[in-house]
């Protein structure tokens, strides 16, 4: 019974941490916006280096994946899951470039 209780609180830990680093960086990611802390180029760039943290905490914290042995098999499904959608999304994209510029 002790090692399900101590599972259930590293369980809560993670998801804890996991909360505060979420909340942390959606804040600083539209304090940034907000308050226009840098020229717009620059600020996009930011806002997507804290969009591609908060990504990685969410995987650690309340994905469990980390780089672990018993872990590479749910990474590697979540990167071929990320090249399919990607390819999706600039097939996409692709195409309707297309099409505007023959309907221009």
């Amino acid at each position: 019974m002790s090692e399900h209780i101590e599972t259930y609180r590293h369980d809560l830990r993670s998801y804890l941490i996991g909360l505060a680093l979420a909340l942390l960086l959606t804040g600083a990611a539209f304090a940034a916006v907000l308050w226009q802390v840098a020229p717009p180029h620059v600020l996009l760039g930011i806002v997507f280096g804290l969009g591609l943290l908060q990504v990685i905490a969410h995987f650690r914290f309340f994905l469990h994946i980390d780089l672990g042995k018993s872990a590479r098999d749910d990474l590697q499904l979540i990167l071929f899951s990320t090249l399919i959608i990607l390819l999706m999304v600039g097939g996409t994209l692709v195409i309707l470039m297309n099409l505007r510029t023959r309907m221009m």
